[in-house]
C-alpha cells in the first residue's frame, strides 16, 4: 500500500466527521446555546478566565494535548503492521477521542470551568468526585513526569534543539504582551511576529551548536534539563494564562502544524511505499518493542491521537475557562482532536517506511533485537547521515525522527539534508511534548487547589497568591522529583493503562450527564465507545499486572496498577447507579438554560 492512499482516506474521513457528526453532536446532542455567557464571560478575572480568540485558543488547547501520544505510540505500534493503528486511529479518533474532548469541553463550560472531578461531584455524587480527585491527580502526575523524560531524552546535549525550544518562551511572553497590552486584540501582529522570531530561532540553531562558546551554554545534561523543565512548569503555572502559556502554546502549534502539512506535502511528493507489512506475526504477541497482543494493546499504545484521558484534563481545566462562544466547542474541542489524528497517522506513516529491521534495530532493546536473527539494512548509512548513533534507542522518538528526515530528505530540493532535517524533528517533537506539560501543571494546580479547598476553603479562591504559589510548588516539586530521579521511566506502560481509564471514565461521566439533560437517544455516542474502552484498558492492565509485571518481578508496578484501576471502578460503578436513578425520573424540570432536563444540579 502507498503511503499517499492512508493520508489521503484520513483527512477525507476527519473531514466528514467534521461536517456531519461534529454538527449532529453540537446541535443535536449538546445543543450549543452562542447566547449564553461562558465561564470565561461571567467570571473573567484576567488570570485564568480571559475570554480568548477561538483561533489563539485553538492554538493553545491543540498543542496542550498534542503530546508525546500522537507523535510516539504510532510510531510504537507499527510493530503489529500498519493496518491496526491506522483502524484505530481514524476509528478512535472520529467516533470515540474527539467525542470525548467536545463533552468534557462543554461539561467544564457548563459547569463553571472546573474540573473533571468537579463534575463528576456534581453530575454523580460527592464520594465519587472526592474518589476521582485522588485518581485523577495521580494519573496527571505520571503523566507530566513521562512526558518531560521524555522532553529530557530529547534535548540534552542537543544545542540546537535546546536553545530553540528555550527561544519560544520569551517570544511567547513579547506575544503576550503585545496581544494584551500594547494592541489588544491584535492577534494577526502578533502572529506575525512570533512566527517571524521562531523562523530566526530555527536558522539560527545550527549556528548555536557550532559556536563552542553558545554550545557549551546549550548543551545541557539529563540532570540540568530535568530541574530547568519543573522551574518552567512552575512559572507557567503561576503567571496569568495571557502572558505565557496561551501565547506560547499557540506559537508552538504554528510549527506543529506547518510541520505536519510539510510532512504530507513531502509523502505526496516522494511517494513513499510502507515498508512494514500491513500486519506482523507480532499481532498475537511477543514481539520485541510491545509485548502484547494487538488487542488490546494497539488501543492502549496509541493513547493521543486517538483517545485519551489527558485530553479531558486540559478539556476541564484551562480551554473552559478562556472560550468565550459555547459554539466554539465544536471547533476546539472535535476540530483539534481530528488534527490530532492526522499528526498520529503522519507518525505511523513515518514508522512505516522504514524498512522492517531498520524499524526495529532502533526501537528493540539491543538484546531483545538480537534474538530476531535479522540484521539492519540501510541504518548504517542512515546513522553515518544523521551523525548519531540510531540503534537501540527504543521509546520511538529517534525513529520517528529518522522517519520524518528521511521523507524530507528524499525531496529533490532537499538532498543532502539528512542531520539538518533528523535535528529539526528531534526539536520539534521537544516542543511538541513541552507544550502539555506546561498546561497540565496549571491544570494540576487547579486540582490541587480543589482537594486542598475541601479542607481549607481559602484555597478555594482563585486570585489568592499564596494558594496559587503553594499548589505550583507541591504539584510541580512531585513529578519534578520523579522527572529527577528518573524512576518514572520504567511505570511508563502504568501511564498508558491509567490514561486510557481515565478516558473511560471521562465518557462514561458525561453518558450521566447526558442522562440528567433528557438526552437518553443520544446516550449511546458517549457510553458506547466509554464501554468499550473500560473494558478494553482493564483487560490491558490485567494482562500487564499477570504477564509482565508479577513474573518480572515488579511488584510496585503491579501494586500501582491495582491502586489505579480500582479507583477508576469506583468512579464507574457509581455513575452506573446515578444512570440508574437517572432512568427512573419521570418528571422533567426547567434548568436556567431554558431547556427540561430530568434535574437541576449544582454547576
Amino acid at each position: 500500500m502507498n503511503a499517499v492512499t492512508l493520508v489521503f482516506v484520513s483527512l477525507c474521513v476527519f473531514a466528514i466527521a467534521y461536517r456531519f457528526y461534529g454538527l449532529f453532536i453540537a446541535n443535536k446532542v449538546l445543543g450549543l446555546k452562542p447566547e449564553v455567557a461562558t465561564p470565561a464571560i461571567a467570571m473573567a478575572d484576567g488570570h485564568d478566565y480571559v475570554k480568548t480568540n477561538k483561533f489563539v485558543l485553538f492554538g493553545h488547547h491543540f498543542a496542550a494535548i498534542a503530546a508525546a501520544g500522537p507523535l510516539l505510540g504510532p510510531v510504537l505500534a507499527a510493530q503489529f503492521g500498519y493496518l491496526p493503528g491506522a483502524l484505530w486511529i481514524i476509528i478512535g479518533c472520529v467516533l470515540a477521542g474527539a467525542v470525548h474532548d467536545m463533552v468534557v469541553l462543554f461539561a467544564s463550560v457548563r459547569h463553571k470551568g472546573q474540573s473533571l472531578s468537579k463534575i463528576a461531584e456534581s453530575e454523580i455524587g460527592k464520594a465519587a468526585g472526592a474518589v476521582a480527585s485522588v485518581a485523577f491527580l495521580f494519573i496527571l502526575i505520571l503523566t507530566l513526569a513521562g512526558l518531560s523524560i521524555a522532553v529530557v531524552n530529547a534535548m540534552f546535549e542537543s544545542a540546537w534543539g535546546t536553545f530553540t525550544v528555550f527561544a519560544t518562551m520569551p517570544i511567547a511572553f513579547l506575544m503576550g504582551i503585545y496581544m494584551y497590552k500594547i494592541r489588544p486584540g491584535d492577534v494577526k501582529g502578533a502572529s506575525i511576529m512570533g512566527v517571524v522570531l521562531l523562523f530566526i530561532a530555527i536558522l539560527v540553531g545550527p549556528y548555536v551548536a557550532a559556536s563552542p562558546t553558545w554550545s557549551s551554554i546549550f548543551t545541557l545534561s539529563k540532570k540540568q534539563i530535568s530541574v530547568i523543565i519543573p522551574i518552567y512548569g512552575f512559572i507557567a503555572s503561576v503567571l496569568p494564562v495571557w502572558m505565557l502559556l496561551c501565547p506560547r502554546d499557540y506559537l508552538s502549534t504554528y510549527l506543529k502544524i506547518g510541520t505536519i502539512v510539510m510532512l504530507a506535502a513531502g509523502i505526496f511528493i516522494v511517494r513513499p511505499d510502507f515498508q512494514m507489512a500491513a500486519l506482523t506475526p507480532y499481532i498475537h504477541g511477543g514481539g520485541p518493542v510491545i509485548p502484547g497482543p494487538v488487542y488490546p494493546f494497539v488501543m492502549i499504545t496509541i493513547a493521543c491521537g486517538a483517545l485519551s484521558g489527558f485530553h479531558a484534563i486540559i478539556g476541564s481545566g484551562t480551554t473552559p475557562k478562556m472560550i468565550g462562544n459555547e459554539r466554539d466547542i465544536l471547533f476546539i474541542g472535535y476540530g483539534a482532536m481530528l488534527v490530532e489524528g492526522f499528526v498520529a497517522i503522519m507518525a505511523l506513516v513515518a514508522a512505516c517506511v522504514l524498512v522492517p529491521a531498520d524499524y526495529f534495530a532502533i526501537n528493540a532493546a539491543p538484546a531483545a533485537f538480537a534474538k530476531l536473527g535479522i540484521a539492519p539494512v540501510n541504518l548504517p548509512d542512515l546513522a553515518a547521515q544523521v551523525g548519531e548513533k540510531l540503534q537501540g534507542r527504543p521509546g520511538g522518538a529517534v525513529s520517528l525522527a529518522v522517519g520524518m528526515a528521511y521523507i524530507f530528505s528524499a525531496v529533490p530540493f532537499m538532498k543532502g539534508l539528512m542531520s539538518y532535517w533528523y535535528h529539526f524533528v528531534i526539536m520539534f517533537e521537544a516542543v511538541f511534548i513541552l507544550t502539555a506539560v506546561d498546561t497540565g501543571t496549571r491544570v494540576g494546580r487547579f486540582l490541587l487547589q480543589e482537594m486542598i479547598g475541601r479542607v481549607i476553603p481559602k484555597f478555594n479562591e482563585k486570585r489568592w497568591i499564596p494558594g496559587i504559589v503553594i499548589t505550583s510548588f507541591l504539584f510541580t516539586g512531585s513529578w519534578g522529583y520523579l522527572v529527577y530521579t528518573g524512576d518514572i521511566a520504567t511505570i511508563w506502560p502504568l501511564f498508558g493503562m491509567s490514561n486510557q481509564l481515565l478516558a473511560a471514565s471521562a465518557l462514561i461521566i458525561g453518558t450521566t450527564m447526558l442522562l440528567r439533560m433528557g438526552k437518553l437517544k443520544y446516550a449511546w455516542i458517549t457510553a458506547v465507545p466509554g464501554i468499550i474502552m473500560a473494558v478494553t484498558t482493564l483487560y490491558a492492565g490485567y494482562l500487564n499486572i499477570t504477564t509482565n509485571y508479577l513474573p518480572g518481578g515488579k511488584y510496585l508496578l503491579a501494586v500501582l496498577s491495582v491502586i489505579v484501576m480500582v479507583l477508576i471502578i469506583i468512579v464507574l460503578f457509581a455513575a452506573a447507579k446515578r444512570c440508574y436513578d437517572l432512568l427512573q425520573m419521570k418528571n422533567p424540570v426547567k434548568d436556567r438554560y431554558g431547556d427540561f432536563v430530568l434535574e437541576v444540579v449544582k454547576e
